[in-house]
């Protein structure tokens, strides 16, 4: 998914708190943004606490919102470089095209995850002839230097691990828990798990100490280490952690990433990933001379352009 937000500071990951490398819990306001009729989106990372846990250095929830037939999430053919994307589907479906052929449909339950590595153009976008409802999590994963020169390519997973514990569902997304190892391939140690209860439910959940560690609330409310978490919130939680522990009295789904604190300095721009401003600028020129990223067949949709670089300072908005 494109960055749709009209802000466009960049982003650089030193810019903000180094990780403390011992348990916290930071409670941090996800930005709201509407960027469509009716769409909104709640940024949680990057943001001037914390620009990245480990490697993911994007996190908007998207959703919950109905939509009418032509309505809905239509985001036109855009660029990536130096990243991945991971779409969690909770609720509805959208279409998925790439510059590389792929055409695939993504539905609830299901992730997809397109590594950009030296460029890659996707769109996405509801079926046009239907009514529905979006609701989901849009991730990005910073590749390490070694690998975000590498050729672009894209995984549909339908079939991930599911774990029951403590009344909750929880579905392992990336990475390894509870015995459990998503499918996806992924290039930095990392996690992410989706727990959902459609009741009142509480467990202690295991954690990797060296991993850095934090939760979104997507639906209801839960309860995190004695501090409750609603929709809006990221609750950063440190490292060294071994367990924490999660319940919720009511119907709630909540996210958990986490992962090494990420070595490399990045740069976040618009839809790239790179390590310094002349990689953006040639990115961006690129995209918009028809260079470097080739078409996105088959979509109706106009390819995006990129914002205007003249005059924007490259350096992260505090």
């Amino acid at each position: 998914m494109s960055d749709l937000v009209q802000d466009k500071s960049a982003s650089r990951a030193s810019d903000c708190p180094a990780c403390p490398g011992k348990p916290v819990l930071e409670r941090i306001a996800a930005r709201q943004a509407e960027i469509g009729k009716g769409f909104v989106v709640r940024r949680a990372v990057p943001n001037k606490a914390r620009r990245m846990v480990g490697a993911w250095c994007f996190l908007d929830h998207a959703g919950p919102v109905d939509h009418g037939p032509g309505e809905g999430l239509r985001v036109g053919p855009h660029p990536h470089i130096g990243l991945q994307t991971f779409t969690w589907m909770i609720e509805g479906q959208a279409l998925h095209r790439d510059s590389l052929g792929f055409e695939q449909m993504i539905r609830p339950g299901q992730v997809n995850l397109m590594t950009a590595g030296r460029g890659i153009a996707h769109s996405e976008e509801s079926p046009a002839d239907e009514a529905g409802r979006i609701h989901a999590a849009q991730l990005w994963i910073a590749l390490p230097d070694s690998e975000r020169h590498r050729e672009p390519s894209f995984h549909h997973y339908p079939d991930l691990p599911v774990i029951k514990r403590g009344n909750f569902t929880i579905t392992v997304l990336a990475g390894e828990a509870l015995g459990k190892t998503a499918p996806a391939k992924i290039f930095s140690p990392l996690v992410g798990l989706d727990l959902t209860s459609a009741a009142a439910a509480s467990t202690q959940l295991p954690l990797e100490p060296s991993f850095e560690h934090a939760i979104m609330c997507l639906r209801g409310k839960v309860v995190v280490e004695g501090e409750t978490v609603e929709p809006g919130e990221l609750l950063y939680l440190g490292m060294q952690r071994t367990t924490i522990d999660i319940h919720c009295n009511a119907e709630t789904q909540v996210l958990l990433v986490g992962g090494e604190p990420f070595a490399e300095d990045i740069l976040v721009w618009w839809n790239f990933v790179a390590r310094t401003p002349e990689e953006i600028r040639t990115a961006t020129e690129n995209w918009n001379a028809g260079r470097e990223f080739g078409e996105v067949p088959n979509t109706p949709l106009a390819p995006l352009k990129a914002p205007d670089l003249t005059g924007l300072s490259l350096k992260a908005k505090r």
